[in-house]
C-alpha cells in the first residue's frame, strides 16, 4: 500500500471518529402547525410539527368542573394577551390531567401554540427558550406530562431556573404547564424533617425541604385532582359509553362496576377503557 494509501486511510478513519462529535444540521421548522413535539439529541434537540394533535372534547370530561374553568379561563387569558400564570396539575393517576391540559388548550389553538417535552429533554429548555424568543407573534406553552424527579436528577434545575430567577427567562409569549402525581415534584425523606427548626414558635423547614418545595412553587395556579367516587366513576363511564356510540342501561352499568373491580381502580381513564371494550364489543 502506497504512502497515499495509508494517508487516506488515516483519514477516514479520523473522520468516522469525529462525525459523532459533529452537530447535526439545523432543521427547519413549520411554525405554521398548531403543535409541536421537542425531540432531543446529544447535540440538542428541534421541533417535530405535529399537525393533527391529540385531544379529546372538553364536554366528555367528567367531575373535574372546578379544574376545568380554571385552566380554560388561565389558557384564554394567555391567548388574549393577558397576564396569565403557569399551571402545575398534581394528583390521582387516571383523573384526567393531561388530557385536560390538551382538551382546554386545543380550544384556543387558533391563538396559542402547544409544545411537549419529554423530562429527560429539559436539559434543552435554554436552546427551546432561545429559538421562541424569535416568534414575539405567536404564544406558546410548553407542556410536560407526568413531571417527578428522583434523587440525583438535576434537570428540574434547568426548569427552576426558566420558570423563575435565570437572566435568560421566557417572553410574554411561553407559559408552562405540566402533570404530576407529587404535588412537591421531589419524594421527599422521614430524614430530611429532622433539619426542620423551631425558632420564635414559627416553624422554618429546612434548606434540603426548601430546595424541593421551591420548584412547585415557581408555578402560580395549583389544580389537585383525586380518586373517583363510585358514582363518579359511573358518570364518567356514562359519559364515555355514549360518547362512542353506545347505550346506558342497567346492564352496562353493572359491567362498568365490575370492570373498575378488577382493574382495581375507579378514574376517568378506567371509565373510558371500558366504554372503548364496551363500545367496541358491540360491534362484532
Amino acid at each position: 500500500m502506497s504512502d497515499i494509501d495509508l494517508l487516506f486511510n488515516r483519514l477516514n478513519q479520523l473522520l468516522d471518529r469525529l462525525e459523532p462529535l459533529i452537530p447535526p444540521a439545523s432543521q427547519p421548522c413549520d411554525w405554521q402547525a398548531p403543535a409541536f413535539y421537542w425531540r432531543g439529541g446529544t447535540h440538542g434537540g428541534h421541533l417535530q410539527a405535529v399537525y393533527e394533535p391529540h385531544h379529546v372534547p372538553l364536554d366528555a370530561l367528567q367531575n373535574v368542573e372546578q379544574q376545568k374553568q380554571a385552566i380554560f379561563r388561565n389558557t384564554a387569558q394567555f391567548a388574549q394577551g393577558l397576564p396569565a400564570n403557569n399551571i402545575l396539575l398534581t394528583g390521582a393517576r387516571g383523573t384526567g390531567k393531561s388530557t385536560l391540559i390538551k382538551s382546554c388548550w386545543y380550544a384556543q389553538k387558533d391563538l396559542v401554540k402547544l409544545i411537549e417535552i419529554d423530562k429527560p429533554d429539559l436539559k434543552d429548555l435554554g436552546q427551546l427558550l432561545s429559538l421562541l424568543s424569535e416568534r414575539e407573534q405567536d404564544r406558546f406553552i410548553i407542556f410536560c406530562d407526568d413531571l417527578s424527579f428522583e434523587e440525583g436528577e438535576s434537570n428540574y434545575k434547568a426548569l427552576k431556573s426558566a420558570l423563575d430567577g435565570s437572566i435568560i427567562a421566557p417572553g410574554d409569549n411561553v407559559l408552562f404547564y405540566a402533570t404530576s402525581n407529587r404535588r412537591h415534584l421531589m419524594p421527599h425523606k422521614m430524614s430530611e424533617n429532622l433539619e426542620t427548626e423551631l425558632v420564635d414558635g414559627d416553624i422554618r423547614p429546612g434548606d434540603t425541604i426548601e430546595e424541593k418545595t421551591s420548584l412547585s412553587e415557581r408555578f402560580g395556579l395549583w389544580l389537585s385532582f383525586y380518586p373517583f367516587r363510585q358514582e363518579e366513576y359511573m358518570q364518567a363511564a356514562q359519559a364515555w359509553v355514549e360518547h362512542l356510540g353506545g347505550e346506558w342501561d342497567d346492564e352496562v352499568r353493572a359491567a362498568a362496576l365490575r370492570w373498575s373491580m378488577t382493574r382495581g381502580s375507579r378514574s376517568g381513564r378506567v371509565a373510558w377503557q371500558f366504554a372503548r371494550d364496551r363500545v367496541g364489543g358491540m360491534g362484532l
